[in-house]
C-alpha cells in the first residue's frame, strides 16, 4: 500500500514539475527530459542530505523516472521514521521501572534486515545489579524482540557485539569478576550458544575481521589494565570465529577506553588513552600487521601518540559517574585511518567550552596524523557539552558521526542526539541534524549515576544503524535509529525501491521474468518482498498482486 501510494504521488509530482517536458502526450521516460522545475522540486522533496541518495539512483536507473520519484519520496519518509525502542516486552511495549544503557550493535552482512543489540539490563532502578540484555530484529530495526538476558541471574556488564562475514553474531560480556565470556548466534540474535570463556577485563572492546584475507573470522579483544586477573595482559584473540580464545598477551603500549578496527588488508588498529600509567591527556593509535596471521603471536610494532586537541573526561557534567564516550577508530582502505572522541578543548577567548567532538585522520596507516578538527557546529559555550561521540565508516568512505549535545538547552543534563557525516575524509561535515527530543540524562539512574559509557553505530552504503540511550520515557531505555534510507539487500538501492519492489529487473513490468527470479531465490532473502528475510509464499502473493506484465 505504501509503495502504491508513493507511485501515485510520484506520477502527480512528475506531471506537476515536468511542465517543460518534450512531449505533451506522454510521460517522459528519461531524466534527460526533465525541466529545471523538476530538479528544483525533487530537491524540495529530497531536502538536505536525502538528495545525495536520489542522485545515486539517477545514475543507476536513468530510464525509470517514475520509480525514481517514488524512491525520492520514500527516501524522505525514511529520514522521518522515529527511533524504535529496543528493550521492550513481548508485545513491544516499554517495561516501566527498569533501566537499559551501554548498547552495542551487530548487523548481519549477508542480510542487513537482521540485527541484534546488547545492553546493560537493570530490572530495577533500585539496584545496581545488571545483566546481559539482548534483542533481535528481522525487519531492519522497525520492531525488536527482547529475548534476553544471557545467563539469567548472573551479573554482567560492558556488552560488545559484532558479526562474522557469514552473519554469525558474537556477544562479548564482562562478568563481575572482571573476566569476560562470549556468546554466538547463527540466527540473527534470536538464540545463542555459550558462554565461552574469553579472558578479558574491564571496559573490553571487540572487533571481527570480515575481510577476504588470511585473518578472516579472527576476533580481537582489548581491555583496561585497571582491574582483573588479566590486567597485565590486556589483549587476546580468537582465530576460529569465537569458538575459543587464545591466552591473552601483554602490549608494549596498552590503551583503554577505546575501540578496535580491522583495515581492508587485515591490519589491526587500536586507539585509546594511555592505560598504564593512566593518563587522560595521552592517547595512542596502536597497529599490528601480523595479528591476522593465525599461526603467529601478535606483535604491536607501531604505537603513535595522537593529539585530539584536549584530554578525555569522565565522571563529569551530564554523566557524573561514567565516561562521556570512548575513543573511536575506523580503518579504511589505502592507509586511511580515522579517530574521533569527545574531548575537553582548551579555552578560547575566555570561553571554557567543557566538551567538543574532535576528529583526526591519517592517510599513511597511522604513522602521521592531521591536526584535530571540531565536528559539532555549535558556538563555543561554557554549558555546551558535546558528549558520547560515536563514529562509523561506510564501505564508500563516508564517515558517520552521532553525539549528544546540551548546546540548545544550555543545561548540563538536558541533551539531544545529533548526527552528521563527512564525504571528504573528515575535511568538512554536514550540518548536524537533531534526531531526538531533548531529554534529561540525570533521570533513571539505576543506583549508578550514569547513562552508560558508550553508544554504537554501523554504517553501510546508504546510511547508518545507531544504538543509543535516552530517557524520554522517564527512565533509561535503549533505542535504534536508522539514519538514511534502508538497504536491506546490500544492492545500494533503498529497500523501498529495491527489495520491496517485485520489478526485480527494473523493466517497469512485473512479469514472468520477475516471477522466475523470485522462484529461483526461494528460501533465500534475495527475493524477499515482505521483509521477513525469507522468499516464500507471502512474497509470491505480493508479486502476483503487482503483476502487470
Amino acid at each position: 500500500m505504501r509503495q502504491e501510494r508513493s507511485r501515485r504521488l510520484a506520477r502527480a509530482v512528475w506531471w506537476r514539475l515536468g511542465k517543460n517536458r518534450t512531449s505533451k502526450s506522454r510521460q517522459p521516460d528519461s531524466i534527460e527530459h526533465c525541466s529545471p522545475a523538476y530538479h528544483a522540486g525533487l530537491r524540495c522533496i529530497c531536502s538536505g542530505e536525502n538528495w545525495r541518495y536520489f542522485e545515486r539512483m539517477i545514475t543507476r536507473h536513468r530510464s525509470n523516472a517514475i520509480k525514481l520519484i517514488a524512491c525520492a519520496l520514500l527516501c524522505n519518509s525514511a529520514f522521518a521514521e522515529p527511533p524504535a525502542q529496543v528493550n521492550v516486552d513481548a508485545v513491544g511495549v516499554n517495561i516501566f521501572g527498569d533501566a537499559a544503557n551501554e548498547p552495542s550493535l551487530a548487523v548481519d552482512p549477508t542480510n542487513p534486515r537482521r540485527m541484534a543489540i546488547g545492553w546493560r539490563q537493570f530490572d530495577s532502578v533500585t539496584s545496581n545489579f545488571r545483566e546481559a540484555g539482548y534483542a533481535s530484529t528481522i525487519d531492519g530495526g522497525r520492531t525488536w524482540h527482547n529475548d534476553g538476558p544471557h545467563t539469567n541471574g548472573i551479573f554482567r556488564s560492558d556488552p560488545v557485539l559484532d558479526a562474522r562475514a557469514d552473519g554469525t553474531f558474537l556477544y562479548h560480556s564482562l562478568r563481575g569478576n572482571f573476566q569476560c565470556d562470549s556468546f554466538l548466534s547463527g540466527d540473527g540474535g534470536a538464540t545463542w550458544t555459550g558462554p565461552t570463556f574469553a579472558y578479558g577485563g574491564d571496559k573490553a572492546w571487540m572487533t571481527i575481521d570480515r575481510t577476504v584475507g588470511v585473518g578472516r573470522d579472527n576476533v580481537y579483544a582489548c581491555w583496561s589494565t585497571a582491574a582483573g586477573s588479566y590486567a597485565s595482559t590486556p589483549f587476546c584473540r580468537s582465530v576460529d570465529g569465537g569458538l575459543s580464545w587464545q591466552p591473552p598477551i601483554a602490549m608494549p603500549t596498552p590503551v583503554r577506553w577505546g575501540t578496535l578496527s580491522v583495515a581492508p588488508n587485515g591490519d589491526l588498529f587500536l586507539a585509546g588513552i594511555q592505560s598504564s600509567p593512566f593518563n587522560l591527556a595521552v592517547m595512542y593509535c596502536v597497529r599490528s600487521v601480523n595479528a591476522k596471521v593465525k599461526s603467529t603471536t601478535p606483535t604491536f610494532e607501531s604505537a603513535v601518540a595522537i593529539n585530539l586537541g584536549g584530554p578525555m573526561r569522565y565522571s563529569a557534567g551530564p554523566n557524573p559517574a561514567g565516561l562521556l564516550g570512548q575513543t573511536q577508530i575506523e580503518a579504511g582502505g589505502d592507509g586511511a585511518v580515522y579517530i574521533l572522541a569527545s574531548i575537553d578543548p582548551p579555552a578560547v577567548k575566555g570561553i571554557d567550552d567543557p566538551m567538543d567532538v574532535h576528529f583526526i585522520r591519517s592517510l599513511d596507516g597511522g604513522a602521521t596524523w592531521s591536526a584535530p578538527s571540531r565536528v559539532n557546529a555549535d558556538a563555543m559555550h561554557a554549558n555546551s557539552w558535546n558528549w558520547m561521540g560515536t563514529m562509523s565508516l561506510s564501505p564508500s568512505g563516508r564517515i558517520d558521526v552521532a553525539y549528544l549535545s546540551t548546546h540548545e538547552s544550555g543545561v548540563v543534563n538536558i541533551s539531544r542526539l545529533y548526527t552528521t557525516q563527512s564525504t571528504d575524509a573528515g575535511q568538512s561535515w554536514s550540518t548536524p541534524i537533531a534526531r531526538t527530543e531533548a531529554f534529561d540524562s540525570f533521570v533513571g539512574w539505576p543506583q549508578q549515576n550514569k547513562m552508560g559509557d558508550y553508544f554504537h553505530m554501523r554504517s553501510d552504503a546508504l546510511g547508518a544503524n545507531l544504538a543509543f540511550c535516552t530517557t524520554n520515557n522517564g527512565e533509561q531505555d535503549v533505542y535504534f535509529a536508522r539514519i538514511g534510507p534502508r538497504d536491506c539487500d546490500n544492492d545500494g538501492i533503498p529497500d523501498a525501491c529495491g527489495a520491496s519492489d517485485a520489478d526485480f529487473n527494473n523493466d517497469q513490468q512485473v512479469d514472468a521474468q520477475d516471477l522466475a527470479h523470485l522462484l529461483n531465490q526461494w528460501g533465500s532473502d534475495d527475493g524477499d518482498l515482505t521483509q521477513d528475510a525469507t522468499t516464500d509464499g507471502a512474497d509470491l502473493a505480493s508479486l502476483l498482486a503487482q503483476w502487470n506484465g
